[in-house]
């Protein structure tokens, strides 16, 4: 990947070329500063971004996109680096007195780059701050203009190790109902970069004390004080937050603190592959099996009841499943996004429901049926929802069990030609001409009888498949279900 010295030098020659002012503004130079990588790169200019943008992105060899009409923002994607432009107009401080917290108002001439940190022009405190290690709001009404930074600042304090300045904290306290007037689609794009970071429970514990997630999920504040079976070591509103460092611990991603046995956990390169798998810009399936960890206890409260003395929520993944749609949607999460949390969370239970054994090859073809794409995401929260249930009185013997488990599901799902990809031996056409039948459910559920007796090793070849379904049309008790 080409380095932000040579991105910014190519910069500054395209801008010279079409006789434009840049300056390099916000998180790029505190960056720099705190010598933090990124991909980002924020640039004021002097000319209209929406005018000039498409010939700078032309000579770059990058593709321009218009984001803002009204505030004349526009961004050039080149390679790895996201360059967003930004219209000033004479004033460069009366722009950085226009955004957000002290540490991102700072601003140096692109031509001047290397002569930093002498060259930066900070008018309202911002080396200070960033020194100190402090977010401060440059001004009192800055979130009235965009709620988003709300989130913004937590999501900042976790990602540099910053503490948000008492004035600041107190602020957005107040403030927070003010997210009900931004964008789901601004909301999302917030979300997924907590998400991305490796203490997100740390952020989601921060946003609540601060009413912010309130704010956005609401159906999580019924979680708060819900009682359960004594094996959990937290109510279901921790439990949920515990299970978001689960997800980072099981996917080597970041720590656990009541216990390590990040080597019983099955792991590969093809894992890893799967999870840092992109779903929609930017979602991977990592920071949506994070935001099915957040949601996947959603529907306990209303399914919360006593059986035998002992609590239980019988039918909390179905109904659970059900309401993380509309909440995602709400947020503008993409279709596909949704379709995944919504089946992690369906089947974040099956996995442990396989039987008290190895699990049978019909039992995983089944498994890896319904999962389908994501069978691995069900399993790994498996692991994170048994390690966040159990906290530091995590039992030695049921998790060898689990584990055990989730190496031979893994071992099965990866296996060339296995259960996950048998051979189709007929199809509907033959079984219909065969047995003088007409199209329906019943040709359905026939073939996934006979793919279900291939999982097993009952049929291999077609004679056997058709053999084994007149027996099924034969037997009473299938004609009897279909009814």
């Amino acid at each position: 990947m080409e380095n932000i010295s040579s991105a910014i030098s190519k910069i500054k020659l395209a801008l010279e070329a079409l006789n434009i002012k840049g300056y390099l503004v916000g998180g790029i130079v505190r960056d720099l500063l705190l010598n933090r990588k990124t991909n980002d790169i924020d640039i004021a200019i002097d000319q209209n971004p929406l005018k000039v943008g498409p010939e700078l992105a032309k000579i770059l060899g990058g593709t321009f996109v218009p984001l803002d009409e009204t505030n004349l923002i526009a961004r050039i994607v080149l390679n790895n680096w996201q360059i967003d432009l930004n219209y000033f107009d004479k004033d460069i401080t009366a722009d950085l007195a226009r955004r957000d917290f002290t540490i991102n108002a700072l601003a140096v001439p692109i031509e001047k780059v290397q002569d930093m940190p002498a060259s930066i022009i900070d008018s309202t405190g911002g080396l200070a701050d960033l020194k100190q290690t402090v977010i401060r709001m440059v001004r009192g009404d800055i979130f009235e203009q965009d709620p988003a930074r709300l989130l913004r600042a937590v999501r900042l304090s976790l990602e540099l190790g910053f503490t948000i300045e008492s004035e600041t904290r107190s602020k957005i306290k107040a403030s927070s109902h003010l997210l009900a007037k931004v964008a789901g689609e601004k909301i999302r794009e917030e979300l997924l970069k907590i998400l991305r970071l490796v203490r997100s429970a740390e952020a989601f514990l921060y946003m609540d004390q601060l009413g912010l997630t309130r704010a956005i999920i609401p159906e999580l504040e019924t979680l708060k004080g819900v009682e359960q079976p004594k094996e959990h070591q937290w109510d279901v509103f921790n439990h949920s937050l515990q299970s978001i460092d689960g997800v980072d611990y099981v996917l080597r991603k970041g720590g656990w603190p009541y216990a390590q046995v990040l080597d019983s956990i099955p792991w590969s390169d093809e894992i890893g592959k799967h999870f840092n798998e992109e779903i929609s810009y930017p979602a991977t399936r990592r920071e949506l099996l994070k935001l099915s960890a957040l949601l996947h206890d959603i529907a306990k409260p209303e399914t919360k009841t006593i059986i035998k003395g002992r609590v239980r929520f019988p039918g909390h993944p179905k109904l659970g499943a059900a309401k993380v749609g509309p909440i995602l949607e709400r947020l503008r999460f993409s279709n596909k996004e949704v379709r995944v949390v919504e089946k992690v969370v369906y089947y974040h239970l099956r996995p442990v429901q396989l039987g008290e054994d190895l699990p049978s090859d019909r039992a995983l073809y089944r498994y890896f049926r319904d999962t389908g794409d994501e069978t691995l995401d069900a399993l790994f929260f498996s692991l994170a929802d048994h390690l966040a249930t159990r906290g530091p009185e995590l039992d030695e013997k049921d998790w060898g069990w689990h584990t055990r488990v989730a190496g031979y599901i893994v071992e099965k799902y990866f296996e060339p030609a296995g259960i996950k990809s048998l051979p189709k031996l007929l199809d509907g056409h033959i079984i219909m001409d065969k047995f003088n039948l007409s199209p329906g459910p019943l040709i359905g559920q026939l073939l996934g009888e006979i793919k279900e007796a291939q999982a097993s090793g009952e049929v291999k070849t077609t004679e056997e498949a058709l053999a084994y379904a007149e027996k099924l049309l034969l037997s009473p008790h299938f004609l009897k279900d279909e009814d």
